[in-house]
């Protein structure tokens, strides 16, 4: 006996010893650079009699050599404070052999081909696959690794005409949200007619083989076409083998001048229904009977004051979801001939869980989000209820829909200690399986998810869901991140991520809570957050970082904060509300500047969750209190924070993140750094390549763990 326990110590005492070994302690000291001098002017504007400062203004130009020489002075300050992290290097290597398994998406089913989505590991872009037929030998359709050298021009969009016989894909460049579309026959690759340019914030909807609708904005005349405001949305139909300039005017501009215009075709291609809306929420909607030559749109709403869509059709009865007397989303019925609200009969009414629909293989899909988590319902089509489906744990599931012929659908399953499966679904018998398992290099049941709910400042129960090693003590010393959004109807589900794994495997807590201004519990959880409203989205926010120092998962020393576009208001709000709550702060492609946010790009279509500065006196101070570029003080300490952005984001501009840095620099106090970290060739997330994705995300654990002074520990 005493010789076992004699060996059992000598081996712990090994183990211990080699992950000293392995352990990268974090420097005390690291020269940081004198941040750049930024020029201040005198500008100020007047709100209802109130005079503001906005000394940084210059940095909205993006087009301006000054401000590029700036953006060069702040990544140089920034990669220079990097490069002295000792272990920078041994966590984007970590990160590299986590990333480098094959990865695939569900596939479709388009003409004669099956097709895919694969990445072999590290490949910058996922590449499309096609085989015809499941024994079919497979084949490279598309490689958007091949549309830029350096992997900065990615895929946005993709659409097949109904036949599978000709494809529309959309390009970006540089993470711009505006298009190029290109058309190819799927036979043999080859391109049909020109490329179209200046398309945004658009699908494709084919009509037969003979062309497709699409919408876009008139292209700014001055100032940058990545700031610059885009107001008056267009719906085209472009015919294919025909000059982009002859496009056809379907919608938009003088006669229905709407910020936002998407337009789709039912399966069966009989009608165009096209969703309008001036803000993020509410659309009206119409609809188009394609077989009646030279017919008019038919409003079916013509009010944006809630959200519609229609799912399917059969004939002339239409199948619509709506949350018009609804808050949490139902499914109706009507006829074509009279469509509006005060024909409709409930399909599947309202429940007390937020709904989102789906059509496949003749049958409904509802899936429901029960306190964030997936729950499916299998309906047919005349309400029904056939099943709830079996899913394969707590977590996430979707991609249920597929065409009316189909037999079978593919759906994806996650959690946050659950890689993302595939499985393979019987409409008819209901029988789920396993059709592709995730290969990343992760073991689940080393881990543990719970969902727990903590009260915000008013009272507001919260849910927030906590994951991390089985078996660390709650002794308030583990690294954590918090994590959130709470915005645009926007629910956060549980979703796997493998950036996240490094804090994990560190003994860190990865932390997601469920803010108010979500889409989490329908319509009054989001109208909860927005306008004069928006304060509870950060006492939510505030509340989640008190709940995890009280039950000790953390202290405000080894806390961070993260979160991105609206996320990064969040941050910036909150960080300099309670700036001493927090060590680290990660606020990404913010919105910094909440009294001019609505004078580019898109933007003033946020109104409906922001209100504008102009909107009114009481709108105006609440915005101008909240504000992060305007909430900053001088002389305080703030956490040490990594600003993130990019110069081609024409989503959330810049420009809100060099004002905010700029004066935070200035007006802070303590030896926390303050850095900018800005992404050239890059947007505003979607489609960066795989190589810049493992380069920031290293670049943040390192400044997140130098800064908590806890170094990092290397795993073999």
């Amino acid at each position: 006996m005493r010789k076992n326990i004699s060996s059992g110590l000598v081996m712990m005492m090994a183990l211990v010893s080699c992950q000293s070994q392995n352990k990268i302690e974090a420097l005390k000291n690291i020269t940081l650079k004198p941040y750049p001098q930024t020029e201040k002017i005198d500008h100020k504007d007047v709100y209802f009699g109130t005079e503001v400062e906005d000394p940084y203004r210059w940095l909205e130009d993006d087009l301006s050599d000054k401000t590029k020489a700036w953006v060069k002075e702040q990544n140089e300050v920034t990669q220079d404070y990097l490069s002295q992290i000792p272990y920078r290097e041994a966590i984007k290597q970590r990160l590299e052999y986590l990333w480098n398994y094959e990865k695939y998406s569900a596939p479709f089913e388009e003409g004669e081909y099956i097709y895919w989505f694969k990445n072999d590991g590290l490949q910058n872009q996922s590449v499309l696959y096609r085989k015809k037929g499941e024994n079919g030998k497979e084949e490279i359709f598309l490689d958007p690794n091949k549309f830029s050298e350096d992997g900065t021009t990615s895929l946005a969009g993709i659409s097949f005409s109904k036949d599978g016989s000709l494809v529309a894909y959309q390009i970006s460049e540089g993470g711009s949200d505006w298009r190029k579309v290109i058309v190819m026959r799927t036979a043999d690759k080859s391109i049909v007619g020109d490329t179209l340019v200046n398309v945004k914030f658009s699908g494709l909807a084919w009509r037969g083989n003979e062309g497709f609708y699409y919408s876009s904005y008139d292209r700014p005349k001055e100032g940058s076409i990545l700031s610059a405001m885009t107001d008056a949305h267009k719906l085209y139909f472009h015919k294919l083998n025909t000059p982009q300039t002859d496009d056809e005017l379907i919608l938009g501009g003088e006669n229905l001048k709407r910020r936002y215009i998407g337009a789709y075709l039912t399966e069966d291609e009989r009608f165009l229904v096209v969703s309008a809306a001036n803000t993020t929420s509410g659309n009206e909607l119409y609809i188009k009977d394609l077989t009646i030559p030279n017919s008019d749109f038919v409003a079916i709403v013509p009010n944006m004051d809630k959200n519609h869509a229609v799912l399917d059709n059969e004939g002339s009865r239409l199948i619509i979801y709506t949350e018009l007397n609804a808050p949490n989303g139902k499914i109706v019925t009507v006829d074509f001939a009279n469509p509006t609200p005060d024909h409709w009969a409930d399909l599947i009414p309202e429940t007390e869980n937020v709904l989102t629909p789906s059509v496949g293989g003749g049958k409904i899909f509802a899936t429901y989000l029960k306190d964030a988590i997936s729950m499916v319902k299998q309906y047919d089509r005349n309400g029904k209820l056939e099943r709830e489906i079996e899913l394969p744990g707590v977590g996430t599931a979707s991609g249920f829909s597929a065409k009316k012929k189909d037999k079978h659908l593919y759906y994806s399953f996650t959690s946050y200690i659950h890689p993302n499966t595939i499985y393979k679904y019987n409409i008819e018998t209901g029988k789920s399986e396993v059709y592709k398992e995730s290969g990343v290099k992760f073991d689940p049941s080393q881990y543990e998810s719970k969902q727990v709910f903590y009260t915000s400042k008013d009272g507001t129960k919260v849910p927030m869901i906590i994951t991390h090693k089985k078996g660390i003590k709650l002794d308030g010393t583990n690294p954590t991140l918090l994590y959130g959004y709470g915005g645009f109807n926007i629910s956060l589900t549980p979703a796997f991520s493998l950036a996240q794994v490094i804090l994990l495997e560190q003994g860190g807590v990865y932390a997601v809570a469920n803010l108010r201004g979500g889409g989490e519990y329908g319509e009054r959880w989001h109208l909860a957050g927005t306008k004069m409203n928006k304060q509870n989205v950060f006492d939510d926010f505030i509340a989640a970082a008190e709940y995890l120092i009280s039950e000790k998962y953390t202290s405000s020393e080894r806390l961070a904060i993260a979160g991105g576009s609206n996320g990064g208001l969040l941050v910036g709000a909150c960080m300099t509300q309670r700036p001493e709550l927090f060590k680290v702060a990660f606020p990404a492609v913010g919105v910094m500047d909440m009294l001019r946010y609505h004078k580019f790009t898109a933007g003033a279509g946020w109104a409906f969750d922001y209100g504008t500065s102009e909107d009114s006196k009481e709108m105006f101070e609440y915005l101008y209190r909240y504000s992060p570029y305007h909430a900053l003080k001088p002389g305080v300490a703030y956490p040490a924070t990594m600003i993130t952005t990019a110069d081609h984001d024409d989503r959330v501009v810049p420009a809100h993140s060099f004002k905010f840095a700029a004066r935070l620099q200035e007006y802070h106090k303590g030896n926390h750094p303050v850095l900018i970290r800005i992404d050239t060739k890059a947007g505003h997330g979607a489609g960066k390549s795989t190589s810049m994705q493992i380069e920031e995300y290293a670049d943040r654990w390192a400044f997140m763990f130098q800064n908590m002074g806890i170094g990092y520990t290397e795993i073999k």
